[in-house]
Formats: C-alpha cells, structure tokens, sequence
C-alpha cells in the first residue's frame, strides 16, 4: 500500500464506496457492520480502536452517522477528496434508484397492483419506526432523567409544539441537569442556526425550489440520531406546516427510503421528485446531505475533545432522547390513517413478526409487506 499515489488510493475510494453505495441494504447499523467488516478486518486501512473513535465522533454532530462514517474513512484514505469521493459514491446509487422510483410512482403510482404494493408497504414502515423506537430507546433512554425529557418531546410535540423547538429544548433540559458550559452551549446554538434559514426560506412566496432546498438544508444541519428521526421532521414541515405532501405520500417516501439501499435519508430525493420534478430531486439531496460533508470536515479536528467534556455530552445523550420522543409521537400519528382496515394490521402485524421475531433485515420486511398487501388486495380482501 506505502507505493500507491494519491489518486491511486483516491480512485480506489471512489470505486469502492461506489460499489458499496449499490448493496447497503438494512439501514445505519447493517452500513456500519459492513464498513467494519470491509475496511478493518478484510482490508486493514486501519485500526478497530481507530473505527469505535470515529464512529463515537460520528455520533456527536448532525447527519446521517453511517454516511458520515464512509466519509471518515474515505478520509482516512485519501485525505479531504477521499471524503468528498467516498460520501459522493456511497449516496449517489441511493438518490439515483430513488429517483427513478419516484418517476415511477409519479407516473404509474395510481394503478391497482402499484397501489397494492404501496398499500402492503405502508403498514410494514410504519413497524420499521417503532423498531427504531425501541431499538434506539434502550440505549438513549438508559438514564431515568433521559426518559424524562423524551416524554417531554413527545408531549411538547402533542402539544403543537415544533420538532426543532422540542429537540432543541431537550437538549437545553440535559445541561440544565449538568452544568452549563462553553462547548454545550456552542452546539445549542450551531443547531439553532436553522431557524433563520427556515424564516427566509418562508418568506420566499411563490420561490418552491428555495424553499425545498433551504428546508432540507436546515433537516441536515440540524438531524441528530437515527435517520429515522428525519420522519418525524418531515411530519411536521412538511405535511402540517407547508402542507406540500400528504401522510401517505410521506408514508411511500419512507417505504421507498427502506428498499434502496444507502442512506435512508435518500427519501428526501423522493419527496424533492414528488415535489418538483428531477431538479427538485436534486435540490433536495443536495440540501439534506451537504451539512454532513461541511461537518465531518470541518469538526473532526475538535470532536476528541467536546467527547470529554461532561456538559457537552449531556447536551447531546439529551438530544438523543428527546428524538426518540419525537419518533414516537409521529408513529403514534401515522397510524391513524395507515391501520384504517383489518387488512393493514394484518399487514402491520406479519411485519411486526419479522422484524421482531424472526429478525428479518428491514428489506425484507419492507418487501414482504409490498407482497402480502399485494396478495390480500388481489383477493379482494380490502
């Protein structure tokens, strides 16, 4: 490896993240295993200890963690253009596939048998979001007080309150339980720099594109934890607030989110086709995911030491609970239009069985319900 050039190593990057981009099925945590098993036990560009640190910093800033995570060890690899190489290749099959299914659903989503299959895969996302609850709960929540403020979330959220606010006001709640320190209060207010950005992007009437862009701008610089957490957003931007997508339309963003692979974040390409055609696709995974290049550059450097600083990591496990708060309120509210009729809980609870039960990755469960949906409706079981 000492002979290799630069743009040796920088073309391996971009093939191999590329490749990867194309079969990262499962979601955050299946990314992660095969970037360790890939990059640290099969190619050895470096050290396990060197993996659980970046993936540790990873945790303590916005962004999809498990992109963010290509983009360390592009890094890591090939310097800032090996960053900018392997998080290019690992989201574009994602965004690519992406937008070819929302043409497709734009196009033929009205029709029985692809109606059918989104029907099927509604319920069977909606179980996909309680797992994450639960799953991302046990180990957000593991402190009675971070279980506190994810009630809180979640009642503030019920409540009418804003997702950002509520985030935000979790987090102010966890250094109030620890001490208020320079760093903490440093990161409380990075992530409120959105609101500035979502006042001009309201202001500008008749502008979708800007708006769509600055939107997904503010999601990206703003969204801690799970990608899961993105829904929960979504929910609130853009169903209640801009009133641009429907629950369902949101509901099929999510099942489209499940069966690409990559980043789930890549949802946002749908919803940006659904919106404004292939240049609001564009737009919107352009807005969501540049945050994370800018952060993973430009904090690294700093990210050792804000992990030793108590306040700043109560700020943080804070954040972390009170999305999981936020999670389980917008699964709370779209299950009311989703389980309308017997057949979608069965469809729920068949999905619920495999992701619980038989620990079916998240494709499969997204597939099989696409497939049992399919079959009940064909039946004429509605």
């Amino acid at each position: 490896m000492t002979g290799e050039s630069r743009w040796a190593r920088l073309w391996q990057v971009a093939r191999d993240f590329l490749r990867l981009g194309l079969v990262a099925f499962g979601g955050p945590a299946a990314h992660l295993a095969l970037l360790e098993d890939e990059f640290v036990s099969r190619r050895g560009w470096l050290s396990r200890q060197r993996f659980l640190d970046l993936m540790g910093a990873t945790n303590l800033i916005p962004g999809p963690n498990s992109t963010e995570m290509a983009m360390h060890l592009g890094r890591e690899r090939a310097g800032s253009l090996g960053l900018l190489a392997a998080g290019l290749g690992f989201i574009f099959p994602a965004a690519a596939l992406t937008a070819l299914l929302a043409w497709l659903y734009v196009e033929f989503g009205t029709l029985p048998t692809a109606g059918l299959l989104l029907a099927g895969a509604r319920p069977a996302a909606l179980v996909l979001i309680v797992g994450a609850v639960v799953k991302l709960g046990r180990k957000a929540l593991a402190k009675t007080h971070l279980a506190v403020i994810a009630a809180g979330a979640f009642l503030a959220v019920g409540l009418g309150v804003g997702e950002v606010p509520a985030l935000l006001g979790g987090g102010v709640l966890g250094l109030l339980w620890s001490r208020l320190s320079r760093p903490a209060t440093a990161g409380a207010l990075f992530c409120a720099f959105g609101y500035p950005l979502e006042a001009w992007a309201a202001s500008l009437d008749g502008a979708q594109l800007g708006k769509l862009g600055l939107f997904f701008l503010k999601i990206g610089a703003i969204l801690y934890g799970s990608g899961y957490v993105l829904f929960a957003f979504l929910e609130g931007g853009l169903v209640e607030d801009y009133g641009w997508l429907t629950r369902q339309q949101l509901l099929d963003a999510i099942a489209v989110g499940q069966l690409t692979p990559g980043p789930i974040l890549t949802a946002a390409t749908f919803i940006g086709f659904l919106l404004a055609g292939p240049v609001g696709a564009v737009v919107a995974t352009a807005g969501i995911f540049l945050p994370a290049f800018g952060f993973v550059w430009g904090l690294t450097p700093i990210v050792s030491a804000m992990r030793k600083r108590p306040a700043a990591a109560a700020f943080l496990d804070a954040i972390n609970a009170s999305a999981v708060g936020l999670m389980a309120a917008v699964a709370i509210d779209l299950a009311v239009p989703t389980l309308a009729s017997w057949t979608f809980w069965a469809v729920a609870v068949g999905a619920g069985l495999a992701l619980f039960v038989a620990r079916w990755p998240a494709i499969w469960v997204i597939a099989g319900g696409s497939l049992l949906g399919l079959l009940l409706g064909l039946a004429g079981w509605h």
